[in-house]
């Protein structure tokens, strides 16, 4: 990216980021005033409190992402870690002497969709 391109990124982030601060500092005087009035209620003095903090969210997103872009940019640059091996998987179970036809089938199908299940979903037990 050219040099000028990120650092007009960077003034337009900080431009929204004081735009933002302004405007809601702004709106909490104004619920201020509304508290201070004779029909001001402990409602308006919580926006008081929350209106800055609202002002400030977008530049703690915008710091946040900055940190999350630094963080995988490192992450990339390192070697892959290999793939956990997938979990040995258990034999079917022999039928027992005596069980019943339909009951083996019914177990046949199950260890059928329980292998499939297994091929779809490696990562789980």
């Amino acid at each position: 990216m050219p040099v000028s391109s990120v650092t007009g990124r960077r003034l337009a982030i900080v431009g929204v980021s004081l735009l933002s601060l302004v405007l809601c500092c702004g709106l909490a005087w104004w619920q201020w005033e509304r508290y201070s009035s004779a029909n001001g209620t402990f409602q308006n003095l919580g926006y008081v409190l929350q209106w800055p903090l609202f002002g400030l969210f977008p530049a703690f997103m915008f710091y946040r992402i900055r940190k999350l872009r630094i963080r995988a940019e490192e992450e990339a640059g390192e070697e892959p870690e290999e793939a956990p091996a997938p979990p040995p998987r258990k034999p079917a179970p022999a039928p027992v002497a005596g069980e019943d036809d339909e009951l083996a089938a019914y177990n046949r199908y199950l260890a059928e969709l329980n292998a499939r299940d297994h091929e779809r979903s490696p990562d789980k037990p």
